[in-house]
């Protein structure tokens, strides 16, 4: 008769799998990103003959930061005062008589770095504050203004950031797509609030068929695929 392999056999094999990983990756050949002549702290991995970096050193060694919403990871980095310094120094072009010095520049669908990163920060303050709502639904925890209030607030802080980092048309125009998710949450949040202080049944599925709640996930999907363009379109279901 087979004997069936014990526990200890089993973690043995694990943990032997695990040193195997470990020590590979310490056997790879690491190398330093050097730029422009300037030797870095940023480690470099080659894989498959193709070099990696760890993006938050990356990011530190330029000044930016980096953050991430679901799918979606920004690098944001400060403006190139060089580039600044050679375009100011620069001759000025004469215009041509045909030209209007008042004409306005045509209008841009980017965002500005600095509201990309707010942008980000609350669609993920939005998101944890559904997912709280949808778990205590699911799981059948008694909802209170209390329960959610942290998440609310939160929400409420990184909207505001949001708010002052818009600089650009598309800023704008985003900001608002973003508050109108804040106000429908806050009114789907209200409405099952109000359902338990009334003692009314709330069925573990109740947002599936939602139709608000529908809107909510679907404005979301169309904001993360913004952030990932990084231009501005309009979404019927973010109004």
């Amino acid at each position: 008769m087979l004997k069936r392999p014990s526990i200890l056999s089993k973690t043995a094999v694990l943990l032997f799998l695990f040193l195997s990983v470990a020590l590979s990756l310490e056997a790879a050949e690491r190398h330093t990103l050097v730029m422009n002549g300037r030797s870095t702290e940023v480690l470099v991995i080659f894989v498959a003959g193709h070099p990696y970096v760890d993006l938050e050193a990356l990011a530190k060694a330029l000044n930016g930061s980096v953050s991430s919403s679901g799918t979606v990871v920004a690098l944001n980095l400060p403006d190139n005062s060089s580039n600044r310094a050679q375009s100011s120094t620069a001759p000025a072009a004469t215009p041509s008589p045909s030209s209007s010095p008042s004409e306005p520049a045509p209008a841009t669908q980017n965002f500005s770095r600095q509201f990309l990163s707010a942008a980000i920060e609350a669609a993920s303050t939005l998101r944890e504050w559904h997912t709280a709502l949808q778990t205590a639904i699911e799981s059948g925890i008694p909802l209170s203004e209390g329960l959610l209030q942290p998440y609310r607030a939160q929400a409420t802080t990184s909207l505001r950031l949001a708010s002052t980092a818009a600089n650009t048309a598309a800023d704008r125009n985003a900001y608002q797509l973003l508050n109108n998710v804040y106000l429908n949450m806050g009114n789907l949040a209200d409405k099952y609030i109000k359902m338990r202080a009334s003692l009314s049944y709330i069925a573990p599925n109740s947002l599936q068929n939602d139709e608000l709640n529908r809107r909510i996930v679907a404005c979301g999907h169309s904001l993360g695929a913004m952030a990932a363009s990084g231009q501005f379109s309009d979404e019927p279901s973010c109004h």
